[in-house]
């Protein structure tokens, strides 16, 4: 695998996961009470043996630089590893910013080629699986192709959403659809069971829709974004052209754990899934084949007279005589007495504060870190170092399912309640 490049395309404003990305490019976006998601693609190269990555972004990429630097040193003297973002930035000849995904690409190419190496793997920085990609390299060879779509086997419904592709026998790429629906949906199912699904999932995912991860032959890449300058999307523009201009394109179709997490409410269902028993649909205790983030040298949790279930706590949090049901916290959280979360995403915090300082706080007005005595919080997400009061109510009591209130530090997205990054909730409130 020293002869693969790995692109891991960070996306754009990260609307649709938004307040989480007020601040933070999407593949910083913590996950699972430690992680990030920029996390998973690159844990999933080093598992690989690929370890040559530039990380594309052009949106709050601070967080992520820094993410990425404190953790993945991947040189020495004798090897050539690396993981580096690439931000978007205005040049003479590219005055604009990154305008889709084969865009950005395009607008970095002559870094790209520098590089002595024969594939190119696309990568995308927001979704959660675990995949050997030296496997799928290793059949984009075999096959001969000229680029290789990792495919994901789909039911009706969810194959509305998805770039569809048809397939024949041995997985030749015959016609590839963006977003089909009705008649043109059906036109595009194939006998998954050649892909060696049993007879009853064949017959209930008949689709393979593309998961956003391309390997691409060196000359096929760069032929592409050069001779078609106005493509700006390497699903709705560029893959569709290789295939009608007739270039060899295959399918792989990966059949295990995968999720989109683009959006508030499939980032919280992800989340929460990792709680699921005795077996959750994701796992992260993999000793073969871990994922890896930033050693932060916490001090191990301690819980007073807390109960708690289905959940999962990050290290260094400090929970009191509380009650915690299927939750999500992050490092370094910290609850009070009388708390019950069900439900939700506490992201924790970035620092601790002393005993001296949170009574200080509190005779100054202030609220400190963490979640306040008293307080109710269901199916919600508290995003890093947010303070909420104690006696707060946060269920969202009128059952709403989109809300900006960004002046009084939440949103609500899909009846989600999102409490901004180091936003303050004062004592008494309800939400």
């Amino acid at each position: 695998m020293k002869r693969v490049l790995a692109i891991i395309l960070g996306g754009g404003k990260g609307s649709r996961l938004y307040p989480l990305t007020k601040m933070r490019a999407k593949p910083a976006v913590p996950l699972a009470g430690k992680y990030r998601l920029i996390d998973i693609p690159i844990s999933n190269c080093i598992n690989s043996n690929i370890t040559k990555m530039y990380v594309l972004t052009q949106f709050n990429s601070a967080s992520l630089n820094r993410h990425l630097a404190q953790t993945y040193n991947l040189s020495s003297p004798f090897a050539q590893g690396f993981v580096e973002v690439l931000a978007a930035q205005q040049t003479p000849e590219s005055p604009s910013w990154f305008e889709g995904t084969a865009d950005a690409v395009r607008k970095y190419q002559w870094l790209f080629q520098e590089w002595d190496v024969d594939e190119y793997l696309i990568l995308s920085g927001d979704q959660l699986y675990r995949m050997d990609y030296s496997l799928f390299v290793e059949h984009h060879r075999e096959t001969g192709a000229d680029l290789t779509v990792a495919a994901l086997p789909v039911d009706g419904a969810q194959a509305e959403g998805f770039g569809l592709m048809r397939t024949d026998n041995d997985g030749n790429i015959r016609e590839f659809k963006e977003k089909p629906s009705g008649e043109a949906l059906k036109a595009m199912a194939v006998d998954t069971s050649r892909f060696g699904l049993s007879p009853d999932s064949a017959k209930e995912r008949p689709y393979l829709a593309s998961m956003g991860i391309y390997v691409f032959s060196r000359s096929t890449l760069f032929d592409l974004l050069n001779k078609y300058p106005s493509y700006k999307d390497f699903g709705k523009e560029v893959i569709p052209e290789a295939l009608s201009r007739g270039d060899a394109l295959k399918s792989y179709v990966f059949d295990a754990y995968w999720e989109d997490i683009g959006t508030i409410g499939a980032f919280y269902e992800s989340n929460l899934a990792l709680t699921q028993q005795p077996t959750p649909p994701f796992s992260f205790y993999d000793e073969k084949f871990p994922i890896y983030t930033r050693a932060r040298y916490l001090p191990p949790s301690k819980l007073v007279d807390a109960q708690i279930t289905d959940s999962i706590v990050g290290e260094g949090s400090i929970l009191k005589s509380c009650s915690i049901h299927h939750c999500v916290l992050g490092v370094r959280s910290r609850i009070e007495s009388d708390v019950v979360l069900e439900d939700s995403l506490v992201m924790g915090s970035d620092f601790y504060e002393s005993a001296e300082e949170r009574i200080a706080l509190r005779k100054g007005g202030g609220i400190p870190l963490g979640v306040g005595q008293g307080t109710t919080v269901k199916r919600a997400i508290l995003d890093k170092n947010t303070r909420i009061g104690e006696n707060v109510t946060i269920i969202n009591k009128d059952r709403i399912e989109e809300a900006d209130r960004a002046d009084q530090g939440f949103y609500i997205r899909n009846g989600i309640v999102v409490v901004v990054k180091n936003a303050s909730i004062l004592d008494g409130t309800i939400i």
